[in-house]
């Protein structure tokens, strides 16, 4: 029996591509979506994936290793059926600071698996897309030949189906300006307006108890400082003060040589959103993350909440630090997704989108230009 045509009077269904620790799977299922299959390379990001969304049970490996056609097959697909193909390729390679260096960008291999997400496309055929990345990518030649594929396809693709949007104005209390596209076959999704009212680092941080006695494993984890930064920290002010505060016998030999990035060794404000929650933030020296007041930087709960994964949300203490660090500095915000795929499920309830039938076309058998 075809899956897909079971599931019709369920909700929709979507396949989270590069799905890391799981940030987009959980947006799309707040928006009402059931995701029936995933694909993600690293091993432990697949762990927490399957810990915290062990309903999906397809979750294969590396996109290089997976066939779209495969994954079809094993999904009971047909090209068409699948509602939202949604993902976000790592982006290493397009970021502000990594393109600084444009030959090098240019030739990251992870530059490459945006093209991966076309194959799938071309294969799947799905009714809607969500593609997300950072903002640089929109600028990068590569990518042009991305949104002219997607037409030749079928799909919508106008200066209104791409935008760099903060998450901020979409419930997630941290600064995240990302690049989005939203497309579906001959029809345009709009982007979901801006929520009233930011969420703060106090309403999302603010009624924790403190480490490491609070019960919570990921919140008590704790952290190892010299005594010379512990004394720059309990120095910083509170609720927003910066190393620039410091008295010059207190400061860094790097800091007083030159300006560097000048959020490192900084405090959250409380009735702000908080910086970008980058991989590094678990460590002072990376950004903005130290606490509004206790000295020490955020725990790894608290940048969890701030990247606005719930409370319950689970990232096993034995990874450790730095890679529960990256997986959440990595993740897509789910509220962010949330507010997005809600209006990608309103337009595929238009129903019109529904009409325009794929499954007699031939499968596409795509050549995936890597690393040039």
């Amino acid at each position: 029996m075809n899956r897909s045509r079971r599931l019709k009077s369920e909700r929709p269904i979507a396949i989270d591509l590069f799905a890391g620790a799981g940030g987009l799977t959980e947006g799309l299922k707040w928006a009402g979506f059931r995701v029936v299959g995933a694909v993600e390379k690293d091993p432990i990001a697949r762990l927490v994936y399957s810990i915290n969304h062990p309903e999906v049970s397809h979750v294969w490996e590396a996109i290089e290793q997976t066939p779209p056609d495969r994954a079809m097959y094993e999904l009971g697909l047909d090209p068409g059926d699948l509602d939202l193909l949604a993902g976000c390729p790592p982006c290493q390679g397009f970021s502000r600071v990594r393109t600084l260096n444009k030959a090098t960008a240019v030739e990251d291999q992870r530059n490459g698996l945006i093209f991966y997400f076309l194959a799938f496309v071309e294969v799947l055929r799905p009714k809607a897309l969500m593609l997300e990345n950072v903002p640089s990518l929109a600028k990068d030649a590569r990518f042009q030949a991305f949104p002219r594929r997607l037409a030749d396809l079928g799909y919508y693709v106008g200066k209104d189906s791409m935008d760099i949007l903060d998450a901020a104005n979409f419930g997630v209390p941290q600064r995240r300006k990302r690049l989005l596209l939203m497309t579906s076959r001959l029809k345009r999704i709009p982007f979901a307006p801006v929520v009233s009212g930011r969420v703060t680092v106090r309403q999302a941080i603010g009624g924790l108890k403190s480490p490491p006695d609070s019960g919570d494993p990921l919140h008590d984890l704790p952290e190892r400082r010299s005594a010379r930064v512990l004394r720059m920290i309990k120095n910083i002010p509170s609720n927003g003060g910066s190393r620039r505060d410091l008295p010059h016998s207190l400061r860094l030999a790097c800091h007083e040589r030159t300006d560097g990035f000048s959020d490192v060794y900084g405090r959250m404000s409380w009735d702000d959103v908080a910086p970008t929650i980058t991989a590094g933030c678990y460590h002072p020296s990376k950004g903005r993350f130290l606490h509004p007041e206790q000295h020490r930087t955020i725990t790894m709960r608290e940048a969890a909440l701030l990247q606005g994964f719930p409370s319950t949300y689970t990232f096993p203490t034995e990874i450790g630090k730095v890679r529960i660090a990256s997986l959440i500095g990595n993740a897509l915000p789910p509220p962010f997704v949330m507010h997005q795929a809600k209006m990608i499920r309103d337009v595929l309830a238009s129903a019109s989108i529904m009409e325009h039938d794929v499954r007699d076309k031939p499968i596409a058998r795509v050549t995936v230009p890597v690393g040039g």
